[in-house]
């Protein structure tokens, strides 16, 4: 049972992806969410099977049907993530399916809601090096709410140390910025950081943190030393190490430093 619903949720998440894609590509442009997908290039409209995440990229050999323009290879990547984000989630919290099924609907929905919120902001700020005010203020809103319900699936009221895990955990990210004048470190970083430290709690979310500028630290090296066009000055997104080091930490419950509160 457990490897069918498995591929059941990659396979959800696979078309939560698909949206997702349509999310980055309209976001702060003249277009809705709304309406049928076109090619970018020949605005010809797409056929049902031209719709179908990975799968049509690989069928149509990454190629628009009609102008042959070639088709960015974030559409797949990001259907693909997310399906293995969602797979991941489902994984994680299966024994609670089996034990009551609206605890586990809604756990499933929050925190698949928020890693895909964070898989937009990643996108988004590889793209544009740059995260939307909007998108940060929604992941931290639905992080503060579920500060009063999570981790146990009921109403509380939580310590006073919960309300300022987000602030630990924003204010180096704000005093790089501050001190920098913004070139350290954005601003929109410190914003996420904040939604971060509430969604995760403290001593994940330091955890998470620790993990992410391990991880910036080694790619940062790396595209520094064997990729052109890269230097110690250049511009690098810190949003998806956070993102990567926020995923890696929730699913295995991280506490490097062995904090409890």
């Amino acid at each position: 049972m457990t490897p069918i619903l498995t591929i059941a949720f990659f396979v959800l998440g696979l078309i939560i992806g698909s949206f997702l894609n349509v999310v980055i590509y309209r976001m702060n442009t003249a277009r809705s969410l709304g309406g049928r997908s076109a090619c970018m290039v020949c605005q010809s409209k797409l056929a049902w099977y031209e719709l179908i995440p990975v799968l049509s990229f690989v069928g149509l050999r990454g190629r628009c049907k009609s102008c042959k323009t070639k088709i960015s290879f974030q559409y797949p990547l990001v259907e693909f993530i997310t399906g293995l984000v969602f797979a991941t989630i489902f994984f994680k919290f299966q024994n609670i399916l089996f034990l009551n099924v609206t605890a586990f609907s809604v756990y499933f929905l929050y925190y698949a809601v928020m890693f895909s919120l964070l898989l937009v902001v990643v996108v988004y700020d590889i793209r544009h090096k740059i995260i939307p005010d909007i998108l940060a203020l929604i992941f931290g809103a639905l992080a503060f709410i579920g500060l009063f319900f999570f981790p146990n699936f009921s109403f509380h009221i939580p310590p006073l140390l919960a309300f300022l895990s987000g602030v630990f955990i924003a204010l180096p990210f704000y005093l790089l910025w501050l001190v920098s004048r913004g070139r350290w470190m954005g601003l929109g970083d410190a914003k996420l950081a904040l939604g971060l430290g509430w969604f995760l709690g403290f001593s994940v979310a330091l955890s998470a943190l620790v993990l992410a500028f391990w991880i910036g630290t080694i790619i940062g090296l790396g595209l520094i030393f064997f990729s052109k066009g890269y230097g110690m000055k250049s511009e690098i997104p810190f949003a998806p190490y956070l993102a990567l080091g926020a995923f890696i930490a929730f699913i295995f419950e991280l506490n490097i430093f062995h904090i409890y509160f």
